[in-house]
């Protein structure tokens, strides 16, 4: 018998392609190619044949019959030399895997991880790992791919993709987490650094992020426990600002990082039908634009909010402000008291709702002040220390 090394055979092969419902003839025939592909060390067609053929019997056998079928397929990755072959013998299982979602989903990405542990090519790896994400969507079974989200920014630098394929896969993830509803409001994060990819490129690639960069803006404005985002400054997002089809996208995100409930009112009712257009619900936006009102109030008073100031700002009843002002803090915008009797809200720090050029300013300066108080304190320590063990030196001296 002629064995493929690192395991599989014409046995295993044979016993395969009869489970099917071709005639003896064709099992004959495909068992002689299979041995051909063999000799000739034609290692990609033997896989090919055989993915064909463990397609054709995957609703016949169990799963883990088909487990151990496709282990010897996977295995053959090892025969091949160049990483040319390897990448297209993985394209080539790869696709086949991926090609039925509906049938043994959850199995089949399991066949995808362990041919992706048996890679030692980081190209190959990075398209075995697209094609698993691409099954995890259709084939409804994205809780199993999840975890691996959290080792995403290793893999990148393991698989050395450039740019694009960067893109790629950040959009493949976003897509991931929008399926599995649980998760849809951790997709703006990795839709976030798809955009972040983007610099001042031309406007022809600039283009290509429009249709995420309004996703990711109305994501960010649906989501009612997200309050803070990096995407203002962006050029993929600040491109909307001069795109007709999306400028009031662009000016509504402005407004609720940026400004206060008043401006949010007033875009409403210049712009009916704007939040229908999008999915958004206005009670929600106006929530949430009270609270980010309510951070821009506590950053700006100086540490005391009147109650009547909240009032104003909020557009509530008098009774109402203590409910918001525990809804910030719910919501951990603010650390804060509030001083019933005298009617103000003390506030010891509040979030920031962008994060841009200025917040990054004022962190270096911080962390500089910090420094430089470290420092003195060391200094202060060490010349303590000094004085200290010179004292000690001199005792027992005396003079004659």
């Amino acid at each position: 018998m002629l064995v493929p090394r690192n395991g599989g055979g014409i046995e295993q092969f044979s016993v395969l392609i009869t489970m099917t419902i071709v005639s003896e003839p064709q099992v004959s025939r495909l068992c002689r190619e299979a041995e051909e592909s063999i000799r000739d060390c034609r290692w990609l067609d033997l896989a090919t044949l055989m993915v064909t053929s463990a397609d054709l019997v995957s609703t016949k056998i169990s799963e883990k019959d088909l487990e151990c079928t496709y282990t010897i397929i996977c295995s053959l990755v090892k025969n091949v030399k160049t990483p040319e072959e390897v990448l297209e013998m993985v394209k080539a299982i790869a696709s086949k895997v991926v090609q039925q979602p509906d049938d043994k989903a959850s199995l089949r990405l399991k066949i995808l991880f362990n041919l992706y542990n048996l890679l030692d090519h980081p190209n190959a790896r990075f398209q075995v790992y697209m094609k698993a994400l691409e099954l995890a969507v259709n084939g409804k079974i994205t809780e199993y791919i999840v975890p691996s989200f959290k080792k995403i920014d290793s893999f990148l630098k393991e698989w050395s993709i450039d740019i694009k394929d960067q893109r790629e896969v950040f959009l493949a993830i976003g897509k991931v987490l929008r399926e599995n509803k649980s998760l849809a409001e951790e997709s703006l994060q990795f839709v976030t650094k798809y955009l972040a990819t983007f610099s001042n490129e031309d406007a022809q690639v600039l283009s290509e992020a429009k249709e995420e960069a309004v996703r990711a803006i109305i994501e960010f404005l649906k989501a009612p426990s997200i309050f803070q985002c990096d995407l203002l400054d962006m050029p993929a997002v600040a491109q909307l600002e001069k795109d007709p089809n999306n400028a009031p996208v662009y000016q509504l995100l402005k407004i609720f990082l940026t400004q206060r409930l008043d401006a949010y009112m007033e875009f409403q009712n210049a712009n009916s039908g704007f939040l229908q257009t999008y999915g958004l619900v206005e009670e929600d936006c106006v929530a949430k634009m009270r609270l980010l009102s309510l951070v821009d109030l506590a950053s700006d008073e100086s540490g005391k909010i009147s109650y009547a100031s909240i009032k104003n700002t909020l557009q509530v009843n008098e009774e109402e402000v203590e409910l918001w002002v525990v809804k910030a803090i719910t919501a951990k915008l603010v650390d804060c008291k509030m001083d019933q009797m005298n009617q103000v809200v003390i506030v010891s720090r509040c979030a920031e709702r962008d994060f841009g050029q200025k917040q990054w300013q004022s962190l270096r300066t911080k962390l500089a002040a910090w420094r430089d108080n470290i420092t003195n304190v060391i200094n202060t320590i060490q010349a303590n220390k000094v004085t200290e063990e010179a004292s000690s030196g001199t005792q027992g001296l005396t003079v004659r």
